[in-house]
């Protein structure tokens, strides 16, 4: 197996409205592909892709980004919501690519990804999807919106989130989270666990957590999946692990009829971490999909 820091390409830093992003990228010996921007998910970073990044660029350039406030990018003290790192994303890509791209995301980053291939089509040709989460508007009725929403208000508030946060990044709290992501709880080395901890280190980290907390309760977080998938042209791949505990298949199941094009792939024996979990198999369906359909 590569090193870590083999495994996860050349890291460079981005200066993006004043604020540090880390990105890393392979070139391709096969430059006339198209190339691959790969969008992590929610609490995790680029280096969720140690398993994928090099085997892909065996066929495709490949870059993947840590979305601001996570990751190696700076913890900033910004309105945290999708369409800010739909925003981050396009311009990451005008800067450094030009080209049409496979955007390929996990959870909160397949949900970026279907946003921006949304808003901004001429910078997409395909969208490979691991598991893509609802908006908090698809799961609640407006009542039952409004009284999670005052709750989670509450609850999102500095002066609790800051225990809780300090308690979540010690290693043996975080061990007890990823054990219930991933379906097999083997694949929680002590090098997964450090890559979600050292983030958590970094300065303005603990204010971040209270902001996304607080970001995550309000409608306009995101737009609705539902009405996403209709508005996009290009192919979809959707993977998802039949293990999944975080969102479930049957979720993802009610998808696939919203779009025309969208191809379902249900891995067994993996939960909400497919991309890790089944690493090959996952980057070969990736590969064969691109080759077939784009």
């Amino acid at each position: 197996m590569a090193s870590p820091s083999l495994s996860i390409g050349h890291q460079r830093d981005w200066a993006w409205r004043g604020w540090q992003i880390r990105y890393s990228f392979f070139r391709s010996p096969n430059a006339e592909n198209v190339p691959m921007l790969m969008l992590h998910g929610f609490g995790a970073a680029l280096t969720q892709w140690r398993s994928n990044l090099l085997p892909l660029s065996e066929h495709h350039s490949v870059y993947a980004i840590d979305l601001l406030g996570f990751g190696a990018s700076e913890k900033a003290a910004a309105t945290y919501n999708v369409a800010l790192w739909v925003e981050q994303v396009y311009e990451f890509w005008q800067t450094f690519i030009r080209r049409p791209i496979v955007l390929v995301g996990h959870s909160l980053g397949a949900l970026v990804a279907l946003t921006a291939a949304s808003q901004h089509p001429e910078m997409v040709q395909g969208l490979a999807l691991m598991t893509l989460p609802a908006a908090r508007q698809e799961l609640l009725s407006g009542k039952m919106q409004a009284i999670a929403g005052r709750l989670e208000s509450w609850l999102a508030q500095p002066f609790l989130i800051r225990p809780v946060f300090q308690m979540l990044r010690r290693p043996a709290i975080l061990r007890s989270i990823l054990k219930l992501a991933y379906a097999n709880a083997d694949r929680v080395t002590e090098e997964l666990i450090e890559s979600f901890t050292l983030p958590t280190l970094d300065r303005g980290a603990a204010r971040v957590f209270a902001r996304l907390s607080q970001a995550r309760t309000r409608s306009d977080f995101s737009l609705e999946t539902r009405s996403l998938l209709p508005q996009v042209q290009v192919p979809i791949l959707l993977m998802w692990g039949e293990g999944d505990r975080v969102i479930p298949l049957t979720w993802g199941r009610q998808l696939v009829s919203l779009h025309a094009d969208l191809k379902m792939v249900e891995i067994p024996d993996a939960g909400h971490c497919v991309y890790d979990e089944c690493s090959d198999r996952v980057n070969q369906e990736l590969l064969d999909w691109v080759r077939d359909s784009l």
